[in-house]
């Protein structure tokens, strides 16, 4: 099947042409775990890099709503487990979807900067997203993937792409705050109650202050994982604060994000050590950043006790994660978010096919000899030479 492998972000993952899958969901993501091979705790048999954070499809299409452009659909795989999620939404995979569209041809950009508008079907959440596109060696335009951008958590700099949010509130929670309140309380195993800000502002959230969990909240995530009766004690008010925050029973799920919070380094706004939630990030997701800048900015939540938010309507808020720093542009009134950007950059890594086992297509009805999807792709036009400047 015609497939790009690309980074966007702090995330890398296959991006496919919507067209290309089959419509069938359950014969979907069939596809899509033996594309990136789980489960297997290494995803030795496909292209996951055996982290969640590498193991993230985008389906990318045109869209038949009047004021989108592009349709993205964000597949979240885990390397040891045969769910497929599409719920929730990825910032940073989202950086990538223009880069896709214009490799492919589903974008020709006109301009030397293209602005395209982007809905994630997951949950609805629309974007204006920009991205460079100057002249190429041939004549037409391509993504610049170059510059000199960088972002914590990536080698190297890039293009910068900026993300513009519209309505963020509430992406899979029924609110910003879903419980009503900017405080509640959750219980550790031992029955001891522990405070907890339970919001979604493009990513439910649960955060809690490391110091109630035993923590200084500025440890390796190799050492948090390391740490078993954290890790379960986190797991367990995980449980609660789905519930709470009306998500039902989330054992199989990826959200809420459990975000511990401590007092940030000279010039930030808080610290975080987010679970994904049975792994720490290395970084933090796009969206997760965003909600929790928006959490340092009201009062009496967890996180505001202990953030330097700064002032005015238009902040800048960075958020340290154990990586480095997450710059998240916010425009406010009062302490209600009302807009929200941030800065991304993304790269094509590998433009061809990737090989699904026949097994996989067993009772699906086909011509094909080749592939049974019956289309023509506009990966077809780079399977060889991908349109981007760094091709």
């Amino acid at each position: 099947m015609p497939a790009l492998f690309m980074r966007g972000g702090t995330s890398r993952g296959a991006f496919f042409y919507g067209p290309d899958l089959p419509d069938d969901i359950d014969l979907r993501d069939r596809v899509l775990l033996a594309v990136m091979g789980s489960p297997h705790p290494l995803q030795i048999d496909g292209l996951g890099g055996g982290h969640p954070l590498t193991s993230k499809v985008g389906i990318v299409s045109a869209s038949d709503a009047d004021d989108v452009d592009l349709d993205f659909t964000f597949a979240q795989l885990q390397p040891e487990s045969t769910e497929v999620q599409t719920r929730a939404n990825c910032g940073n995979m989202l950086a990538a979807v223009v880069p896709f569209a214009v490799e492919i041809g589903l974008i020709v950009p006109v301009e030397d900067l293209t602005t395209v508008t982007v809905r994630t079907l997951n949950t609805g959440l629309v974007a204006e997203i920009a991205v460079h596109t100057p002249s190429g060696p041939h004549g037409h335009r391509v993504v610049e993937f170059e510059g000199d951008t960088p972002i914590d958590g990536v080698n190297g700099t890039g293009s910068p792409i900026s993300i513009l949010f519209r309505d963020t509130a509430g992406s899979i929670a029924s609110s910003l705050l879903p419980t009503g309140q900017r405080r509640d309380e959750l219980s550790l195993p031992d029955g001891t109650a522990v405070e907890a800000t339970l919001i979604d502002n493009g990513q439910p959230v649960a955060l809690l202050r490391a110091s109630d969990l035993g923590i200084e909240g500025t440890e390796t995530p190799e050492a948090l994982e390391a740490n078993t009766s954290l890790t379960a004690a986190v797991e367990h008010l995980r449980l609660q604060a789905g519930e709470l925050m009306g998500l039902g029973d989330v054992t199989d799920k990826s959200y809420p994000k459990m975000t511990l919070v401590s007092a940030p380094s000279p010039g930030a706004a808080l610290t975080t050590r987010s679970f994904i939630p049975h792994t720490v990030h290395r970084s933090i997701g796009v969206l997760a950043a965003l909600t929790v800048a928006t959490a340092a900015c009201m009062d009496d939540t967890v996180a505001a006790e202990m953030a330097q938010p700064g002032t005015g309507s238009a902040r800048t808020l960075h958020i340290d994660h154990p990586s480095g720093s997450f710059p998240v542009e916010l425009r406010l009134d009062g302490d209600t978010v009302t807009r929200s950007g941030l800065t991304r950059t993304a790269r094509t890594l590998m433009a061809g096919s990737v090989f699904v086992p026949r097994s996989v297509w067993a009772g699906y009805e086909s011509d094909s000899a080749v592939s049974p999807i019956d289309s023509v792709s506009p990966i077809d036009t780079i399977r060889a030479q991908p349109q981007g400047s760094n091709a």
